[in-house]
């Protein structure tokens, strides 16, 4: 298989496609290798257009997914990310978002709360030279105080239940953006930290499989 054309396609027909017109976020999906970040039984599926199994869910443990790569496009560009940007990641997975992120911003911190996956993703990133990565393990619900404030927070996934606190490991004019619900009910939101209040609007729909550890709690029926 041909990747590089395989890449150079998805950038053309499922990317540009979706509204995505920010250069440099269109040459970060040009470049990073998408199979890399596959498991090798799905490598040959690693163009297609549609989330893709990463990790098969065991012990209690959900499946984890790469997102397509449509809909992570326009979550990125809508993060209005620059290159002095210190940026985090929620869900970082096998590291692909990262990358693409290592391509737009100053530095990134990709948390992670499998300990395999992110000992993989940052096995991987350090092999591929994505030298201003840092791959954290912890709570993805907690974000990650140590490094806080950042200049953009991006989940990549969807959440049921959206954790407030993390707003305030924003930088004063950050970004925040994130997923909310579930299924085609979803909708992509951009919250925007100004001082003490933070602004939000709905941008647009997106469904994408959800991240672990963001589910309603169940409700109490008589």
């Amino acid at each position: 298989m041909d990747y590089a054309q395989a890449r150079a396609k998805m950038v053309d027909c499922q990317i540009r496609t979706m509204d995505v017109t920010q250069h440099a976020v269109l040459a970060a999906f040009s470049e990073v290798p998408r199979e890399a970040f596959v498991p090798a039984k799905f490598v040959q599926l690693a163009y297609i257009d549609d989330d893709l199994l990463v990790k098969e869910g065991k012990d209690g443990a959900p499946d984890r997914f790469m997102m397509e790569a449509g809909q992570h496009a326009r979550l990125v560009q809508l993060a209005e990310i620059t290159p002095n940007d210190v940026v985090l990641e929620i869900g970082c997975a096998t590291g692909y978002g990262a990358a693409i992120l290592s391509r737009l911003a100053g530095s990134v911190v990709a948390l992670e709360s499998d300990p395999e996956l992110a000992e993989e993703a940052s096995a991987k990133l350090a092999e591929l030279g994505f030298d201003n990565v840092a791959v954290v393990q912890g709570d993805l619900a907690a974000g990650y105080q140590d490094e806080a404030p950042y200049d953009a927070i991006i989940f990549s996934g969807a959440v049921e239940v959206f954790p407030q606190a993390i707003l305030t490991q924003l930088r004063d004019g950050g970004r925040l953006v994130v997923v909310e619900g579930t299924g085609n009910a979803a909708r992509a939101k951009l919250y925007i930290r100004e001082g003490e209040f933070t602004a939000q609007r709905t941008v647009f729909n997106s469904a994408v499989k959800p991240l672990p550890g963001f589910s309603k709690a169940p409700e109490f029926v008589f």
